[in-house]
């Protein structure tokens, strides 16, 4: 949603539907009484115990992209109502999601509560990309060693809080979370999945390779 365009929240896009759509008096009673330029109490205590949150990223060019994150409950961190950050770690290489912050630092962030609240929280803000350096020269108030023992961030993601609002639990299915040991951090190929979605086989690669694969060697 774009403030600095509109004196109402959101983009001229769903203006436009709600005019044709007869739903502009329910979306500006949602945007008068749910949508927050800053996180308030009950949403910074609810992301201080989330274990995942989902991140859609854009390039310079518009082309998206949502990844996943997970963590120990309060991996991603509320610097202050206007300030969030997560550590980044080692992982495929691609660095999909960073890549679109250096072209485009708008990004939208969803935090869904499957197990207690059964609802969500929508964050959308300004991101921007930090070394371990300059992320421990801002905020030398949080610890070096994260929550995961062992590792250490590759970066920092920070983001600059614009809008916060709820995502409703009509349809929020209701998990039951279950123990797991979970290898953060592995390069253990058959940990990560291997070639769960067969593409590396439909591409020809040889036998060893897709052993290499399933075996995570």
């Amino acid at each position: 949603m774009d403030h600095a365009a509109h004196e109402r929240p959101g983009s001229a896009g769903e203006h436009a539907l709600q005019e044709v759509n007869g739903s502009r008096e329910r979306a500006d009673r949602f945007y008068r009484e749910q949508v927050a330029d800053h996180l308030n109490g009950h949403m910074r205590e609810f992301v201080g115990r989330m274990e995942m949150v989902f991140v859609g990223t854009a390039d310079g060019g518009g082309e998206c992209d949502v990844t996943f994150r997970a963590g120990p409950p309060g991996f991603v961190r509320v610097l202050d109502p206007r300030t969030l950050a997560w550590p980044e770690y080692r992982g495929n290489g691609v660095m999909a999601s960073a890549g679109n912050i250096v072209e485009n630092g708008h990004v939208g962030l969803l935090f869904m509560d499957f197990v207690r609240d059964l609802v969500g929280l929508h964050v959308n803000g300004a991101a921007a990309l930090l070394s371990p350096s300059e992320f421990a020269e801002r905020h030398p108030e949080v610890p070096v060693e994260t929550e995961v023992p062992g590792r250490r961030p590759e970066r920092w993601v920070t983001v600059h809080v614009e809008e916060a609002y709820i995502h409703c639990s009509k349809h929020v299915p209701r998990l039951m979370p279950v123990p797991r040991n979970r290898q953060w951090g592995t390069d253990d190929r058959k940990a990560k999945g291997g070639d769960a979605f067969g593409v590396a086989a439909s591409r020809g690669l040889g036998a060893h390779a897709r052993r290499t694969l399933a075996q995570g060697s």
